[in-house]
């Protein structure tokens, strides 16, 4: 039987000439047998813009709706396939070879892990790529570590949010991605930490683009009140899902995410 990973990917106009190169890396991307992947593309809006880039592909599905930012595209887009897991892949970002596969080898082999990432690059204007220190080591990420190492380090979070790929159950049980105007993904990474072991790895699985029209270059995005105000509900939402005990995975036969007895 075959069985899908869903690729979920928010775009706006200004980033939907992007697109191509993105369909390009997941056309390339070898996944284990049995396995297949399906691309949503969900615009933020509804324009003539993006349409002309979405890749002529009977495994892609484009859709519109009313513009609520990325978090909401995102969780909307969920509505338009089933799947097993659920990849993100922003419009603008590429995947490199293999990443696909070693997150699902990662999710298969191991039922208490709920969610990956992986290394990333920067992308720069001129083609050149650029790392960051401090990577975790490959291998599993314990419960609450995102969390510390963000708090710790001015709300980075050791791991990029972008590249997460995650249970789809675990996803929905945390109501997809948090109703901010940015950091949305961070939320969602921290709360997926708090009540979940993740995965890390140390292979480079994604080419961050870096460029002027991107969300995060906007002085919008550090304006300080608002920075502030995404950081303490994004800490309180993961310190909250934290101290009821939640856990994934639960017992067999309770709910999703249930607490210990």
């Amino acid at each position: 039987m075959t069985r899908r990973v869903i690729i979920v990917t928010a775009v706006h106009g200004p980033s939907a000439a992007f697109l191509p190169e993105a369909y390009k890396s997941l056309d390339q991307q070898e996944l284990p047998a049995g396995w297949e992947w399906h691309w949503v593309i969900q615009e933020d809006g509804r324009t003539e813009e993006v349409l002309p880039y979405v890749p002529d592909d009977a495994r892609v599905t484009f859709r519109q709706g009313r513009p609520g930012g990325p978090g909401v595209a995102r969780t909307i887009a969920l509505a338009h396939a089933e799947g097993a897991y659920v990849k993100i892949l922003d419009a603008d970002d590429q995947l490199t070879p293999g990443a696909l596969a070693r997150d699902l080898a990662a999710l298969e082999a191991d039922p208490a892990i709920g969610w990956t990432t992986s290394r990333v690059l920067d992308l720069l204007p001129d083609g050149s790529t650029a790392g960051f220190p401090g990577d975790p080591d490959d291998g599993p990420i314990e419960r609450g570590a995102v969390l510390d190492f963000w708090k710790a380090n001015d709300f980075r979070a050791q791991v990029h949010p972008a590249t997460l790929c995650v249970r789809r159950e675990l996803l929905l049980g945390l109501g997809g991605w948090m109703a901010l105007p940015a950091s949305e993904d961070t939320g969602l990474l921290l709360a997926l930490n708090s009540v979940s072991r993740g995965w890390f790895s140390g292979e480079v699985g994604l080419l961050y683009r870096k460029w002027e029209g991107q969300a995060t270059g906007q002085a919008s995005h550090v304006d300080p009140a608002e920075r502030e105000a995404r950081m303490a509900v994004v800490e309180a939402r993961a310190r909250a899902l934290a101290a009821f005990g939640w856990r994934y995975p639960c017992a067999p036969g309770s709910t999703l995410l249930a607490q210990p007895s």
